[in-house]
């Protein structure tokens, strides 16, 4: 009899830990738990198989630079996202992300402030206009594209791409090709005196500040 009254009581207390109070116990994240209730109090027929559905941006490592700042989330981080990877970017005014290339296509999404991007074709024809907020673009894969924050504060804008390996941190950079070209032939490749090369960085910008 006193056996089968533990038992229940410890039912009790359980029940009342894991169905009824998570969010209330300080042994719990009670900013998070309230964000996931699901996950707190799980219907009856979950039975814990299921992968993660969402990886907040806060959880990324947030990588700052002159110009601003930018973080991702790709498979690595949420193992369902094999074919999507995001990434937030902040630019400050006059801030520059580096003109870069990648395979993936990029899509954007502007969330706030004003941007100018500026792209190449295979071509070489040039293409520059303003995204403001609420705006979209497209960059398809291989597309060499700069952005630049020009609002009164930058701007701030999602960025999603159609590989879930996709790192923004190892994209072609215009300084990482610039480095790898003999200064005699860029001279050439430019029509300019070599000089003008004489105090190009050797170490890759990616967001750098500027006018």
């Amino acid at each position: 009899m006193l056996y089968s009254l533990i038992i229940t009581l410890l039912a009790c207390h359980i029940h009342n830990h894991l169905c009824d109070g998570p969010i209330n116990s300080p042994l719990f994240n009670k900013d998070l738990d309230q964000q996931n209730v699901q996950s707190v109090n799980g219907v009856k027929t979950d039975n814990g198989g299921q992968p993660p559905f969402k990886y907040p941006f806060s959880f990324a490592r947030t990588a700052t630079f002159t110009g601003g700042w930018t973080r991702q989330v790709t498979v690595r981080d949420l193992p369902i996202a094999k074919t999507m990877a995001g990434v937030q970017m902040k630019l400050n005014k006059g801030g520059v992300r580096e003109l870069h290339w990648h395979v993936s296509a990029e899509w954007a999404y502007m969330l706030q402030g004003t941007c100018r991007i500026t792209a190449v074709d295979q071509k070489g024809r040039a293409f520059i206009d303003d995204v403001h907020e609420g705006d979209l673009w497209v960059f398809p894969g291989g597309i060499p594209h700069s952005i630049q924050g020009v609002g009164d504060d930058g701007c701030f804008f999602l960025l999603v791409f159609n590989d879930g390996n996709f790192n923004a941190f190892d994209t072609f950079m215009l300084t990482d090709w610039v480095r790898h070209i003999p200064v005699d032939v860029l001279a050439k490749n430019f029509g300019v005196p070599e000089s003008t090369f004489g105090n190009i960085t050797r170490e890759d910008m990616f967001i750098f500040a500027s006018q």
